[in-house]
């Protein structure tokens, strides 16, 4: 018998190692990154309502309202308008960033991505110019990851769970 066939090499060692410092950010990720995708989604969504409290604040605001306007068939339009999309935006991003009433949270974010998306049909013209998608466009199709991240977090808030494939 060898000795060198009574301890492990090296690429041995370092294969181990290596593995098991992956099984440990694995473990930190399954803990932690959908709490982390709830609360970056609550910032973003409150940023975007402090913007609609002042007029003329954000670059979305004549999008919103018009959008409103449109989906409400003209009974919710103007500063109204505006202010009612502040609001809704306000309550998704408290709900997901203090993870109270997330449920809730997320039923009132499903319902505005309704009214987020709606733009790509309402007003197509204002979505893309001949040289690609608008400033406006821009705004709205970056909303495609926020319906990803939000059906990740739904996902969870309804009893799902991450996986390794040792658990499967």
């Amino acid at each position: 018998m060898s000795s060198t066939a009574a301890r492990p090499t090296t690429t041995g060692t370092l294969r181990t190692a290596a593995h098991h410092v992956l099984d440990q950010v694995t473990a930190v990720l399954a803990a932690h990154s959908v709490t982390a995708l709830r609360v970056s989604l609550g910032l973003v969504f409150l940023a975007f309502a402090s913007a609609k409290f002042v007029a003329g604040a954000s670059p979305a605001e004549d999008l919103a309202v018009a959008t409103v306007t449109e989906l409400t068939f003209g009974l919710v339009s103007g500063p109204d308008a505006l202010l009612l999309t502040a609001l809704t935006e306000t309550v998704i991003g408290l709900t997901l960033l203090t993870g109270r009433f997330v449920r809730l949270g997320l039923l009132v974010l499903a319902g505005a991505m309704v009214g987020i998306m709606s733009p790509l049909v309402l007003f197509p013209e204002q979505m893309w110019s001949d040289g690609g998608p608008t400033l406006a466009g821009q705004y709205v199709f970056k909303d495609i990851v926020l319906v990803a991240g939000a059906l990740v977090v739904t996902a969870h808030a309804l009893g799902a769970r991450l996986r390794t494939d040792d658990d499967r």
